[in-house]
């Protein structure tokens, strides 16, 4: 199984000097290529919209990053033991997809048990490692348009409402979960630019 946050591909050659503190930072800024997500102290209005706005950009940045790309290149992971650029790109609707129902979820009951979904399964299934890309783009484009509409029909106190995390026994708000999932499209289509810079695929 694959986790996303260990998708990742490009075989990697590093010097016969590297240390090994080297090489683990290698890797953290291609598993990470924008930092890791953080979110401390309180999230303002401001940051909302903010990330409201990264939520609404996501598919065409999403379908900037893959523009040009054949099937070869489409089928090449991102980083040692990662995903393929096409499984990072439609775990971005299946991930999203999910938050999107858990929104609806906590806003419609009172601290729901969102149930999780075993993301390294999804990717290894034929809709995700061999669909055509555009089906990808396709439904990140839909999706994200009916999010980013109930995401400004909130209203303040919307984005306190809360849901409950089973596998991490966690309570999470919905506001730090808009940040975090504003953060994660932005992630993966770092892990689709930075491969094409690496691979010189400009």
């Amino acid at each position: 199984m694959r986790s996303w946050t260990r998708c990742g591909n490009l075989p990697s050659n590093p010097g016969e000097h590297e240390s090994e503190g080297e090489r683990e930072m290698d890797m953290e800024k291609l598993k990470y290529p924008i930092g890791r997500f953080d979110a401390e102290g309180e999230i303002t209005g401001q940051q909302r919209e903010s990330w409201i706005t990264d939520i609404a950009d996501l598919p065409s940045e999403l379908a900037s990053a893959l523009e040009g790309l054949d099937d070869r290149q489409l089928d090449t992971p991102y980083r040692p033991e990662g995903w393929t650029v096409r499984q990072v790109a439609f775990h971005i609707g299946d991930s999203h997809l999910n938050s999107f129902a858990r929104f609806k979820l906590a806003l419609t009951e009172e601290q729901p048990a969102i149930r999780p979904y075993d993301e390294g399964a999804w990717a290894d299934l034929p809709d995700t490692f061999r669909a055509p890309i555009e089906l990808s783009v396709d439904f990140t484009t839909a999706l994200h348009a009916r999010w980013v509409f109930l995401l400004r029909g909130m209203r303040e106190a919307d984005f306190a409402r809360t849901f409950f995390h089973p596998a991490s026994q966690s309570v999470s708000r919905l506001d730090y979960a808009l940040g975090m999932y504003a953060w994660h499209g932005r992630h993966h289509v770092a892990h689709i630019t930075s491969l094409r810079e690496r691979m010189g695929w400009l």
